[in-house]
């Protein structure tokens, strides 16, 4: 079949240049939005008296039919009959319905008209992405909800730290979540403007009005420079950063998962639905579901180094590297929409087995801190209350003993301050619950952390 193209050139492209060439293969996911620019693109035309209102509803006609035509898998693209999704629609467009196919591409370049498809893309795979992410928050809330009694240590350097609630854990990342959910707010509205009508580089000589079309296509502004309308691509970077920091939240999360499900913690055990075995040990239940999301969570990296090589050296304006935007994009928005599907079900379905939580939170002398608390409340400088603590954290490993087992008498030796109440202070209950500093661990405190994701996601409700 001729390319659009043809006409400069005498010979068919080489087989395998056209194979190298073609983007059809990856890019024909776009084929919706190239057909909701193509209808707005053509009736911005007609109103401006460019075509004919006759060639205007002609294609919009065949647009649509094609649409349905795609959708229901009546078409094949094929790199042998096209070289890219933009070709494939118009080539097919005109096939149907004859010359005013050939009027849609007045005005516009396949520059200009992949900058806006790619945006369009983009955006609907943004707003999908939010509310997996959303769900999962809604996930962790529901999750946390009943835990917020559920003690367990806090670590830090992968020691025993300091005891916390489960519910506390969670709504750690149930905030950083949030985050995410703000810089994919962040990356929406710097993308927020339209490029086509920037033709292959320099505008158009023709009266178009990309007011109009940006209007038709819910952009709020247009793309002010042309050479900038066909070569930015700091969207698809911006995305795939965000992407990337998102990624890297549910692998650190995946990583604590796969500790917990250890027989060296066994804080949570996964859902057999949600958890595969070995070919050769039988007793075997792993959580390849995490280590998944931690491996492909490198892909998403992986799409950013990507975008920012190929894009660095790169003079004004459009250039034929710029194609490698979209295989890397793509899958760095399929790879996390994939994690987002899986994670969320998995933590639904857990077991949380608070009691050896609760019993890990009992070794590690987690509550040392707020014995050296107690001596500092009771008028001991901190640092003085910190070493007569270590000393006796030291005994009581000479001892094979902890702060809880230790006599009055061997406290008082340590330090008259000591009276009965040591043992109310150090009790794991009591130091979480008198955690009540804002952002802490203690129960009410943890319900007003809940409490505020939830107004986040019922705020994100409304503006849906």
């Amino acid at each position: 079949m001729a390319k659009l193209w043809a006409g400069r050139f005498q010979k068919e492209t080489d087989a395998v240049v056209n194979d190298f060439n073609s983007s059809v293969m990856f890019d024909c996911r776009m084929y919706a939005e190239d057909i909701q620019g193509s209808i707005a693109h053509a009736t911005m035309l007609a109103q401006q008296g460019i075509i004919s209102q006759e060639d205007r509803d002609a294609i919009t006609q065949g647009l649509q039919d094609l649409l349905a035509e795609i959708e229901a898998g009546k078409i094949e693209f094929s790199p042998a009959l096209y070289e890219d999704i933009h070709m494939a629609n118009e080539q097919l467009l005109t096939e149907r319905i004859g010359d005013a196919g050939k009027r849609l591409h007045t005005a516009r370049s396949r520059n200009d008209q992949v900058a806006l498809d790619m945006r369009l893309y983009v955006r609907r795979e943004i707003h999908e992405i939010r509310a997996l992410v959303l769900h999962f928050m809604q996930v962790l809330c529901d999750v946390a909800e009943q835990h917020r009694e559920s003690v367990m240590p806090g670590y830090t350097h992968l020691q025993r730290a300091q005891p916390i609630t489960f519910a506390h854990h969670l709504m750690a990342y149930a905030n950083m979540l949030k985050r995410d959910v703000r810089r994919l707010d962040d990356c929406l509205a710097g993308m927020d403007a339209l490029p086509l009508g920037s033709g292959a580089l320099a505008g158009t000589t023709y009266p178009i009005d990309r007011t109009l079309v940006a209007e038709l296509l819910d952009f709020s502004a247009v793309m002010d420079n042309s050479l900038d309308g066909v070569s930015d691509r700091d969207y698809c970077i911006e995305l795939c950063s965000d992407l990337s920091i998102l990624m890297m939240h549910l692998s650190r999360l995946s990583e604590e998962v796969i500790s917990w499900c250890s027989w060296e913690f066994k804080f949570i055990e996964l859902d057999d639905a949600y958890s595969t075995g070995s070919s050769i040990m039988p007793q075997k239940k792993n959580p390849d579901i995490c280590e998944l999301i931690r491996g492909k969570t490198g892909r998403v990296y992986g799409a950013l180094t990507t975008l920012l090589t190929f894009m660095k050296a790169i003079p004004l304006a459009y250039n034929k590297d710029m194609q490698e935007d979209k295989e890397a994009t793509f899958e760095a928005i399929d790879t996390v929409k994939n994690c987002l599907k899986v994670i969320a079900p998995m933590f639904q379905t857990m077991t949380v087995l608070t009691e050896n939580m609760e019993n890990a939170a009992k070794r590690g002398f987690i509550n040392a801190t707020d014995c050296a608390d107690y001596l500092t409340k009771k008028g001991m400088p901190f640092r003085d209350a910190y070493k007569v603590t270590g000393t006796l954290v030291h005994t009581c490993i000479e001892q094979g003993k902890t702060l809880d087992t230790l006599t009055l008498s061997e406290y008082q030796a340590h330090s008259p301050l000591f009276e009965e109440d040591i043992y109310h202070a150090i009790d794991l209950g009591t130091c979480v619950r008198e955690r009540r500093s804002l952002g802490g661990p203690a129960p009410d405190e943890v319900s007003r952390q809940i409490e505020g994701i939830r107004s986040f996601l019922h705020a994100q409700k409304e503006e849906a």
